[in-house]
């Protein structure tokens, strides 16, 4: 069965033009190509990124964090109740009102007392300053010299300037020392940041994220197998171009220096815009989806590819109305960026400001507006009545 399924999934008609295989990918004189079992090597650079990371964060991140100043936020941490303790952790950890008064009953405690317990809890829940200033850096770091790796591992290859060559000689494409490591160590960052997902900061976008880096693990790999290698270094070159940018500007807010977060915002989100919504699909899937289209038949293959960068494209758009978003923000008020993706750590004023003005609606229906604290009655009655 498993055979059946293997000859099924590699058949050439799938992932080749008609009249080219698998056979034309063999190694012979001298020319080494890309070969799908080369994806191994991923295991284990993976597992090594996840220490990298460890050593990296504890032994620069963190000496880091305390130069640029970054400091934590005193956070009260709730008293454990194993009744409010078990809500919390099976039920829900925002509660109703109603469910607050059952709990009140239940505990003794006061609404007021049971909804700052909430507050607080969901505080302790919430990652850290330095945990998300060290997440930042290890990014910005590996975006960084992943740029820098690409840019110079494509600085003086043709298909950087004209697109079209990345297509010249295809599939029988030679496989070149620098394009099989920026391929190995950017599939294995993205797999170990899969692997780690379940511990890193989680934002209001983690669906996205999960689906991003799946399809990014899926489009180098399929890249991979069938030799689209130029196609690919250039869509992680673009792609690196920016990212570093953002991590950067994550850093900096954490560190407390808004103008420089700011400014480095308003050049990541121009970057961001120019690489991800004008060149990526105007340019490269221009290349990926109508140019092969005039040198041999759709195929499976072509769809599959092309497909995961609709995907991609469609990520970039819903990112860059969030990125716009934030900067015309800044550029109207003069306010700091700050990632609307993450939440902010609820203070026992600001909840209580909330409960305050909760109560005001609440009487404004009951008993309609209110002058100086007194309810207002409508006079406006004709004499005739």
């Amino acid at each position: 069965m498993l055979s059946w399924l293997s000859d099924w999934f590699w058949q050439e008609r799938l992932w080749f033009p008609e009249g080219l295989g698998w056979a034309d990918l063999e190694d012979r004189d001298g020319r080494v190509y890309a070969k799908a079992s080369d994806l191994w090597a991923v295991i284990p650079l993976a597992l090594g990124f996840l220490i990298v990371r460890q050593i990296f964060e504890r032994l620069v991140a963190t000496p880091l964090a305390a130069l640029l100043g970054v400091t934590e936020k005193v956070r009260l941490h709730a008293l454990y109740n194993p009744t409010l303790e078990s809500y919390y952790c099976n039920t829900t950890k925002h509660p109703t009102q109603s469910s607050v008064e059952n709990l009140s009953k239940l505990t003794g405690y006061s609404v007021r007392q049971i909804q700052q317990w909430f507050r607080r809890r969901r505080n302790q829940d919430r990652p850290s300053l330095l945990k998300k200033f060290r997440e930042a850096s290890w990014r910005f770091t590996f975006y960084l010299l992943a740029f820098i790796a690409g840019l110079a591992a494509l600085i003086d290859k043709p298909w950087l300037y004209d697109f079209k060559e990345m297509w010249q000689g295809f599939p029988t494409l030679t496989l070149l020392p620098s394009q099989y490591w920026y391929y190995m160590l950017e599939l294995a960052f993205y797999t170990s940041l899969l692997i780690s997902v379940a511990s890193d900061v989680k934002r209001k976008d983690f669906k996205e994220q999960i689906v991003h880096h799946l399809a990014t693990i899926l489009l180098i790999s399929f890249s991979w197998c069938v030799n689209y290698i130029r196609a690919g270094t250039l869509i992680m070159l673009l792609h690196d171009a920016s990212d570093y940018l953002l991590e950067s500007a994550k850093m900096f807010n954490y560190a407390g220096w808004k103008n420089t977060c700011n400014y480095i915002f308003i050049i990541f989100a121009a970057i961001f815009i120019v690489t991800r919504l004008v060149i990526f699909p105007f340019w490269i899937m221009y290349c990926t989806w109508v140019y092969p289209v005039t040198l041999y038949p759709p195929f499976f293959g072509y769809y599959f590819f092309n497909g995961l960068l609709m995907v991609l494209q469609c990520l970039h758009i819903f990112w860059a109305i969030l990125i716009v978003r934030l900067a015309f923000k800044f550029l109207r008020s003069n306010e700091s960026v700050e990632d609307e993706r993450s939440d902010r750590d609820e203070t026992d004023e600001s909840g209580e400001e909330e409960e305050e003005k909760e109560q005001e609606k609440q009487k404004t229906k009951k008993n309609g507006p209110l002058l100086n604290g007194h309810p207002v009655f409508n006079n406006n009655h004709h004499k005739a009545e």
